[in-house]
């Protein structure tokens, strides 16, 4: 899409920016979709389930509070045409340190169940984000340990109001 995009631009002049993003979390992420192991993780330690990590828990990713990405979305509508701009913190967290974190604002009991590893999993992602820093004046405002406090208390209120827990949609 990004090769399609500068076509375009030389071709009829269109102005576009790309915005690649790392993995998203916060509040009201779906807890059963692909990719939501914040949104996972929390529910299942709130609810006091088992919480299983594909693989190793060793793989990292690029953790970023969804509230930190719509300034980066607007930023490029007064620069940055033509460019290509990483969103992230620069760094990785492991899947093992992500559920330490979060063992320790849930005050989880148990330990993780490790199953097999995701077929063609990435092992590490995490994004140079310098040049939208530079450029756009962009980059994360909230930390990992905030992020999570912020979603577990979503999560914790949702389940507080609600009749039942969440379930997994069938299809």
């Amino acid at each position: 899409m990004e090769l399609y995009l500068d076509l375009y631009r030389q071709n009829y002049g269109l102005h576009h920016t790309i915005l690649r993003y790392p993995n998203l979390y916060g509040p009201r992420q779906d807890p059963f979709g692909e990719g939501g192991v914040v949104a996972t993780f929390s529910l299942q330690m709130l609810m006091g389930e088992q919480v299983t990590i594909n693989g190793s828990g060793d793989q990292e990713r690029d953790f970023v509070y969804v509230e930190d990405c719509p300034k980066a979305n607007l930023l490029p509508m007064k620069k940055g045409s033509g460019q290509v701009y990483n969103l992230g913190t620069g760094g990785g967290t492991s899947i093992n340190h992500l559920f330490e974190e979060m063992r320790q604002l849930t005050a989880y009991p148990l330990d993780p169940v490790h199953g097999p590893p995701k077929p063609g999993e990435v092992f590490r992602i995490c994004l140079d984000a310098n040049k939208a820093k530079k450029e756009l004046e962009w980059s994360p405002s909230v930390g990992l340990q905030e992020g999570l406090e912020r979603t577990l208390g979503h999560f914790r209120e949702q389940l507080a109001t609600t009749e039942k827990p969440p379930q997994k949609k069938s299809n």
